[in-house]
């Protein structure tokens, strides 16, 4: 069977997508499980809850340096959650549940269409501001609006033994009124984490009123970084 291609802006790309070269800042944040189930109740899926009534959701920056989609920053509000038919809880529950994608802002307009169109990520325009004079931290903001601050402290390095094998992850987005399942799978390499270690300040963006409505900002829980990343996606099915 031929592989799959979706034409955007004139330029065809052939599935799956590929990504050579990006890395990424994250910050996972311990929130109540109610006001993370109303946040993303559209989707139909349902909060993992890694302990009883809290939930985790994950903030990033990716930079995308070589890749299919151009280069481009891309800040992410990603909620844990169960594969559809799980209602799996606690710790181990937490280690296999999924991405679901709710915030994406970009800055260039071609990720963007191919995004929405592939694989219905809730992406729009945004502009970012990045620092690494001494710490790694950056600024997000879309319509005049500022959304986010985040001040990262460097991590300790994971040994390559944790991290050199390729992840499949699963990651879900909600467009036109269906929930899709994206293919993803990563390799990574430079891997750095530690306990806390990211500071978060809010905006006045409806994005930042809706983080805000789970309780942030707060201590993260953990943070890390990525040196390197490499990925790839493929076509999305609705589930």
């Amino acid at each position: 069977m031929s592989a799959s291609q979706h034409t955007i802006a004139g330029t065809v790309l052939t599935m799956p997508v590929r990504i050579r070269k990006a890395d990424v800042h994250s910050a996972m944040f311990s929130v109540a499980a109610d006001a993370a189930q109303r946040l993303i109740d559209y989707s139909g899926l349902e909060v993992c809850q890694y302990r009883p009534g809290r939930a985790v959701v994950n903030l990033m920056l990716a930079r995308y340096f070589d890749g299919d989609l151009g280069q481009y920053h891309e800040f992410g509000t990603a909620v844990m959650v169960n594969p559809p038919g799980s209602h799996a809880r606690g710790l181990r529950a937490l280690g296999s549940a999924a991405a679901f994608i709710h915030h994406l802002p970009v800055d260039q307009s071609f990720t963007l269409e191919a995004g929405r169109r592939i694989w219905g990520f809730p992406k729009i325009m945004a502009d970012f501001t990045v620092r690494e004079e001494r710490h790694f931290g950056f600024d997000v903001s879309a319509d005049g609006s500022h959304i986010a601050h985040i001040d990262f402290s460097p991590g300790l390095p994971v040994p390559a033994v944790f991290t050199s094998r390729p992840q499949v992850l699963k990651t879900y987005t909600y467009a036109e009124g269906n929930t899709r399942e994206v293919p993803w799978e990563m390799n990574t390499t430079g891997v750095r984490g530690r306990i806390g270690g990211a500071t978060l300040r809010l905006g006045d963006h409806t994005y930042a009123k809706e983080l805000a409505s789970l309780g942030l900002p707060k201590r993260a829980l953990v943070s890390g970084s990525v040196r390197n990343v490499e990925m790839t996606f493929g076509d999305a099915r609705a589930i």
